[in-house]
């Protein structure tokens, strides 16, 4: 299991009975979580003191209440980034704190390689969303070429590097169909040193089929193998689904990575600890290629 440690402005303060209670920078939510399966262990009277909590309905969907007047979007800093921060719709606030863990992994990989051989590293990050390993990668000092079909989400990956006062960094922001856009990557004859991809467990494509992760995996990551240069850095996948396991993405990799460049993989959990008692609240699993 990997979590972050370094948080300052984000706080798991406790989770159970289905929900987390989280503190962004200065305002705490009350928000779902299917994964916290357990009963609330802590005093219940902090989990109605909250800003903001949003209730999930019948239909899959829900809202948020609000119990103070929160801004519509804040900033929060994790160590030298800024990250917009901005309740949606559908719960999420436009970050994942836990993905701090795999940010610091990027920034090591590609720190030491430029240390040892001075070259540009070229990363492509597919299903970016709103650009936390984008930003981790450009201030580690790569080249970023940042691919999403939603076109807000990019518009926010976009403030986050401005934000992080990496502006001035080479990433090109892309809006497309990750598919088609690394299938013409391909035939353009452009190759990366390093893929990130965090694709959702499900989806439409771009003429509204159904896009299932367990049905595209093995595709995907053979595709994306193939705009890899010769001596690539690393390949991560991170993912939420819930019915695939680390290892079946392991095999994956194996398979379609490590049999065409050598090198190692593995594959775990990623969560979040919980302050008030200092469990783990699993928020899905990475795999991860590396030379």
């Amino acid at each position: 299991m990997q979590f972050p440690k370094d948080w300052k402005d984000y706080e798991l303060i406790d989770a159970g009975d289905g929900e987390k209670l989280e503190r962004w920078g200065k305002y705490i939510l009350r928000r779902p979580d299917p994964q916290a399966i357990w009963p609330i262990i802590g005093e219940r009277r902090r989990w109605e003191k909250v800003d903001a909590h949003y209730h999930r309905n019948k239909n899959g969907g829900g809202n948020w209440e609000f119990f103070s007047k929160i801004p519509e979007e804040w900033t929060i800093k994790y160590k030298d980034f800024t990250f917009q921060v901005h309740p949606t719709g559908f719960k999420h606030t436009g970050l994942f704190p836990e993905q701090a863990a795999n940010w610091e992994w990027i920034i090591k990989k590609i720190k030491e390689s430029k240390m040892n051989t001075n070259k540009t590293i070229k990363v492509l990050n597919l299903f970016a969303y709103t650009g936390g390993a984008t930003v981790a990668a450009a201030y580690a000092g790569a080249e970023v070429c940042h691919v999403d079909a939603a076109k807000g989400m990019v518009l926010r990956a976009k403030t986050n590097l401005e934000l992080s006062g990496l502006k001035d960094r080479p990433v090109r922001f892309i809006v497309d169909d990750v598919v088609k856009f690394t299938q013409r990557e391909k035939r353009r004859g452009k190759f990366y040193d390093a893929i990130i991809m965090d694709p959702p467990s499900y989806g439409r494509g771009p003429n509204g089929e159904l896009w299932k992760l367990e049905d595209n995996l093995y595709d995907l990551i053979k595709l994306c193998g193939e705009v890899l240069v010769e001596k690539p850095l690393f390949f991560l996948v991170n993912t939420y689904a819930t019915n695939i396991s680390p290892t079946a993405v392991k095999n994956i990799l194996d398979i379609v990575i490590k049999g065409k460049f050598g090198g190692k993989t593995s594959a775990e959990e990623i969560g979040l600890q919980i302050s008030s008692n200092r469990l783990i609240l699993p928020c899905g699993f990475v795999g991860r290629w590396e030379a």
